[in-house]
């Protein structure tokens, strides 16, 4: 669904560029070589960022660069922006939506990392670590001093039980620790699993902790969920950390918990501004004697630094060569075995789209208000996430209209510009079985809307009847593509290249009259099909035609794949043909 590598204007396949602006592991770097062209470019100001983005078509960051709506509006080319790491709060993900700019992480690279991380600081707070370790090195022996706890026994109290959570809970079940969590979205039955008793509350979860540790992303709901009020509620003696997201934990109220003697200690990977200015608050707890404290190191072992890298790198290749994004975040999770099953589809419903455009010319005639139906059978009427077909469809219908060139049309941004384009369309998943050889069958009918000449009259006109056959049907066959109907006609067609539509009467001399007609305008023929009508249409049909009686009853279309352009004079000769109702062209 995103930009794949643009054919230049001279005919050669352009490349696209990836700018790393931050550290990326080598195998990461080599996985993007082999098909991209990589500029690697660290420590840019945001002006030189400004500057240069135009020429990307993919951003690879970690946390320090700052990818703002400015920044976003400048990379015209962009589609993609991957943050190698879970959060995403350097990103302004709503710019990024705007512009159809997918916006990928890897939520999964640095779980284990960021889990042992926060196992890691709370042992070293409970045990006093690095505060033995400058004792002994500094020549002391304070034994005494240093007299800390032990975490088996103790209520460790998690908030946030997604993938990091659950495992710090498993690890901690491990250590003897009870465990209580907060998670609205917890499954009971996997909390259950993992040994944690859920509770409904914050206030609740508080009351309990002796040990308080975060793992929720930092979202206005949870930005300061930690302050005076919080941790007044908390046990006198307890202990808190976060290796999580800075700014979740109001550092002024904690500084002060922890001078007043309330709270025995805090382990802390984050800060709300990274790295923390000289005088501020943030340097203040770090220099606090019952406090622990890293520089981020929740994701930096050598595993997760490969993991995320691999993860982002790997993403950034599929989607610039037109897959469906594994981990966005402005965009639906496509599960596996479902990415499997849509991917030829996408690129199939994106053809109909495009075919439906420029064959009926309906989007353009009839302006906004077009109603479309997207009917699903067989196998892929079983998947209940076709958000990525829907976007293939807007992308199909839009991308050959002037006020929608060049846009980055995708499941990022496809309801926003179907919105934008008065399109309404309806996605049905029929039940009923299939009665053809194929699988899976997608069909897209269209019901333009009427105009007010059409509202005069109460009858159905035979342009109306036209109308309502504004049908496409098409299906798979491996990795190939084909449509099966076009209008009332049963077909058998790849939708590539340049098409040559004629709609004619299915009468003796019509398929050599327009391949000579071709051949004299220096035409070349690479295929034909020619479509009769469905049995269905042939009986409606039958007695109601505004065939000429000396033509016969009968049409059909003819399809023809050309080798090049083809010129209105072409088109012109070719409407003259006795017999021949109508031509359009068609660029796929």
């Amino acid at each position: 669904m995103a930009a794949q590598n643009t054919g230049a204007a001279n005919g050669y396949s352009r490349r696209s560029k990836v700018l790393i602006a931050e550290k990326v592991s080598p195998d990461g770097i080599a996985l993007l070589k082999s098909s991209l062209d990589v500029d690697e470019k660290k420590g840019l100001s945001a002006e030189q960022l400004l500057e240069i983005i135009p020429e990307y078509d993919a951003l690879i960051v970690r946390s320090e660069t700052k990818v703002t709506a400015d920044l976003l509006a400048k990379g015209t080319k962009l589609s993609i922006v991957a943050r190698a790491g879970v959060g995403v709060d350097n990103v302004d993900v709503e710019a990024a939506t705007k512009h159809g700019i997918i916006v990928v992480n890897s939520p999964s690279g640095n779980i284990g990392a960021a889990a042992e991380h926060t196992i890691a600081l709370m042992l070293s707070m409970a045990r006093n670590i690095p505060d033995g370790c400058a004792s002994i090195k500094a020549g002391k022996w304070e034994r005494s001093r240093l007299v800390g706890v032990e975490a088996k026994g103790k209520t460790l109290g998690i908030i946030g039980l997604g993938k990091v959570g659950l495992n710090v809970a498993r690890m901690a079940h491990g250590l003897g620790m009870t465990l209580h969590g907060l998670d609205p979205y917890a499954s009971p039955a996997i909390a259950a699993a993992a040994f944690v008793t859920l509770h409904t509350s914050l206030p609740s979860l508080l009351a309990v902790s002796d040990f308080l540790t975060i793992h929720t992303p930092l979202i206005a709901s949870t930005r300061g969920m930690i302050s005076s009020n919080e941790l007044a509620l908390m046990k006198k003696g307890s202990r808190i950390l976060n290796v999580a997201r800075g700014g979740m934990i109001d550092e002024t109220a904690l500084l002060a918990a922890l001078e007043s003697g309330h709270l025995a200690g805090a382990a802390l990977d984050v800060f709300t501004s990274e790295p923390p200015a000289s005088d501020s608050t943030a340097a203040k707890l770090i220099a606090h004697p019952r406090v622990v404290a890293t520089p981020h190191l929740g994701a930096s072992t050598v595993e997760a630094q490969e993991n995320v890298s691999i993860d982002v790198c790997s993403q950034t290749v599929a989607i610039l060569a037109g897959e469906l994004p594994r981990s966005a975040v402005n965009a639906p999770i496509i599960l596996p075995e479902e990415y499997k099953k849509l991917q030829p589809f996408v690129q199939l419903v994106e053809k109909m789209g495009s075919l439906y455009t420029q064959h009926y010319g309906s989007l353009q005639a009839h302006g906004s208000g077009t109603s479309f139906d997207l009917i699903y059978e067989g196998e892929l009427s079983t998947i209940n996430n076709t958000k990525p077909l829907f976007a293939a469809l807007v992308k199909g219908l839009t991308q050959s209209i002037s006020s929608t060139a060049g846009m980055n049309v995708n499941i990022v941004n496809a309801d926003l510009i179907a919105k934008e384009r008065g399109l309404i369309i309806n996605q049905t998943h029929s039940r009923d079985p299939i009665t053809h050889t194929y699988s899976s069958l997608v069909t897209l009918r269209a019901r333009p809307s009427r105009s007010s000449s059409h509202e005069r009259h109460p009858l159905p006109t035979p342009e109306d009847e036209h109308q309502q056959q504004q049908v496409i049907s098409g299906f798979c066959s491996d990795a190939q593509i084909f449509i099966s109907r076009l209008d009332r006609f049963s077909t058998s067609f790849v939708p590539a290249g340049t098409l040559l539509i004629c709609h004619n009467y299915d009468s003796p001399g019509k398929i050599g009259g327009v391949g000579m007609l071709l051949g004299e305008m220096d035409v070349n023929i690479n295929f034909m099909s020619v479509a009769p009508l469905s049995e269905a249409s042939e009986l409606s049909t039958a007695t109601t035609t505004t065939a000429p009686q000396e033509e016969g009853q009968r049409e059909a279309l003819m399809i023809l794949g050309v080798d090049k352009e083809v010129r209105p004079d072409v088109v012109a000769r070719l409407k003259e043909v006795r017999g021949i109702l109508a031509v359009t062209i068609v660029t796929l």
